[in-house]
């Protein structure tokens, strides 16, 4: 999603949870987040988090990278670097891009960029829907899952467990790039 997105966005995230018939105050418990919170994001008085979109996807049954599709409206085969939606979280400078032409299909590829010392963390929700391996580009990450941490360098690829809570980390002083690869179903 790129950071123009954001009026797609809120709309988005007000159509879905009508559709799904929850009031703000309904969908701001699934997600624990404070329903003025919910109001001033379908207003695009703010854009949300990393990891408030991800409590707010999961609380709709969705991926975060779902979310971003639909937002998008692309359905699409080929997706060209120029035109892959790139979103920077405006709390810790994480920045996601997805390379896949239809994100939320059976398979999609995300390339993120975590900045030196952020720190990106989701409840178990946000990866009870899809599989999730990890593979990392350059630098270092310390993936915490559950209460086990992973640190992993250039090279090294993780594939997650079953839902608990995570955090992404960069513990060094430089930027870590690490690609997410989601299949549709857990095996």
């Amino acid at each position: 999603m790129s950071d123009q997105l954001g009026s797609a966005l809120a709309e988005t995230l007000r159509g879905l949870r009508t559709a799904r018939g929850l009031t703000g105050a309904a969908l701001a418990e699934r997600a624990g987040v404070s329903r003025a919170m919910i109001s001033r994001i379908e207003h695009g008085d703010v854009q949300p988090t990393a990891v408030l979109l991800g409590r707010l996807s999961a609380a709709l049954g969705i991926t975060l990278s779902e979310l971003i599709a639909r937002a998008e409206h692309e359905g699409r085969r080929l997706a060209r670097a120029a035109d892959q939606p790139v979103w920077t979280d405006p709390e810790t400078g994480y920045r996601r891009r997805a390379l896949s032409p239809r994100p939320g299909g059976v398979m999609e590829l995300i390339e993120v960029e975590l900045p030196p010392g952020a720190r990106v963390a989701y409840p178990a929700d946000a990866y009870a829907l899809r599989h999730h391996q990890i593979w990392v580009i350059e630098g270092d990450l310390a993936f915490t899952e559950g209460s086990v941490e992973h640190r992993l360098g250039a090279g090294d690829c993780l594939e997650l467990g079953a839902p608990v809570p995570c955090v992404y980390h960069n513990p060094a002083g430089t930027v870590c790039r690490y690609l997410v690869a989601l299949a549709s179903s857990r095996p």
